[in-house]
């Protein structure tokens, strides 16, 4: 399987993004007393297609869920889950099962 790295990188700037956006919304939310807000499993499972680094920066950026323990300790599971996702894609990739070509448009 043959990857072009121009989209490999988009994919990853806007799950990182949305990753990064949706903790600012929901601290948003959360400011405002909102009955409506993102739920936790949400914010998380938008860090799992190797979105974690946005959702860290997000949580960092707006000071979002950096005191709750137990959503922190589910972000560093999280944060597991892509460096295992890496090390499998790192693997398929040195057995030449994927490959990434750079391609100019």
């Amino acid at each position: 399987m043959s990857l072009p790295v121009g989209i490999v990188v988009l994919v990853l700037l806007v799950t990182n993004l949305v990753a990064f956006a949706a903790q600012g919304w929901d601290k948003r939310l959360a400011r405002t007393k909102a009955k409506s807000r993102t739920p936790e499993k949400t914010l998380l499972l938008l860090g799992l297609p190797l979105g974690a680094l946005g959702m860290l920066a997000g949580m960092r950026y707006f000071r979002h869920k950096t005191k709750k323990r137990s959503f922190q300790l589910k972000a560093a599971a999280v944060v597991f889950a892509n460096l295992l996702m890496l090390a499998a894609l790192g693997w398929l990739a040195m057995q030449g099962h994927v490959t990434f070509e750079l391609t100019l448009y």
